[in-house]
């Protein structure tokens, strides 16, 4: 298959990468970004650049772009991707996405889908890209009663062909649902807890905890500013939450409640025995 990945930077590189080191698959390749194109061609990513006189030429075409550029990027080609290739974007955030390309994709006549891979890094860019980031990962896909089988059949060849352990079906409303807890609160709250003073003196008392607690701080303001605020009622719930839980941790403490503390700990060891994970 010929596949385009419109958006080259740590997940579209790696979507790149992971193609042709992992299929013998064709990867077009755009980035808007000079530099970040030369280094995908120089390093053999990409077979050629993906542009309007190649788009259509594409079977699947994976977009890896900030959720309104994405939406931008698809309403701009639209008309030059060809009938029943099929289209999964990449992004974050699924209703806002979804919402949009759906109804441009049946106009159009070719596939969509949205999609998005459980895996990361703390630093972007094409420069941390990785071919074996999605090994072992899952990615999300977000059905509608246009897709079909074939569709699916060709994803799951695709994607288990790179690396992915496995395929998980939900909705867009359930997606934003579940990734405001899992994904964008860690971000909030790894962003919320560096800004302590003892941040700063944290030299020669932090280990495992500090780290684990302070990795996904390191993130880019832009593209999570977009992210939350395209599901604010989701996250902002999801804060809400925290901010009770917390407040019981604090008021045992503040009243020096041992028993109550005590319970608070051990509910929290039990559910998360409950919900496994690492």
């Amino acid at each position: 298959m010929i596949i385009g990945v419109a958006g080259l930077g740590l997940i579209g590189g790696s979507l790149a990468k992971s193609i042709k080191n992992r299929t013998q698959h064709t990867v077009f390749g755009t980035d808007r970004d000079a530099e970040t194109m030369m280094f995908a061609r120089m390093s053999g990513s990409i077979d050629a650049v993906l542009d309007e006189n190649n788009i259509g030429k594409c079977d699947v075409l994976l977009v890896a772009l900030r959720p309104g550029t994405a939406v931008e990027w698809v309403s701009s080609n639209a008309q030059l991707i060809k009938k029943d290739a099929i289209l999964v974007d990449m992004c974050g955030v699924k209703r806002s996405v979804c919402e949009k390309l759906a109804p441009i994709a049946k106009e159009n006549g070719f596939y969509y889908i949205g999609g998005h891979p459980m895996a990361g890094k703390e630093r972007g860019g094409f420069v941390n890209s990785d071919s074996a980031l999605f090994v072992g990962s899952s990615m999300i896909l977000t059905p509608d009663e246009n897709t079909d089988l074939p569709m699916l059949e060709t994803l799951k060849a695709l994607f288990i062909d790179m690396g992915f352990a496995n395929l998980t079906f939900t909705s867009p409303e359930q997606h934003d649902i579940r990734i405001a807890f899992t994904s964008q609160l860690a971000h909030v709250i790894s962003s919320a807890y560096v800004k302590s003073p003892e941040a700063l003196e944290h030299r020669g008392f932090s280990a495992g905890s500090f780290n684990d607690m302070t990795r996904v701080a390191r993130l880019d303001e832009d593209m999570w500013t977009e992210l939350f605020l395209k599901n604010a009622d989701n996250l902002s719930e999801q804060i809400g939450i925290l901010i009770e839980n917390l407040s019981e941790y604090k008021n045992a403490i503040d009243s020096k409640d041992a028993d109550e503390l005590k319970k608070l700990l051990k509910d929290g060891r039990e559910r998360k025995a409950m919900a496994g994970g690492c």
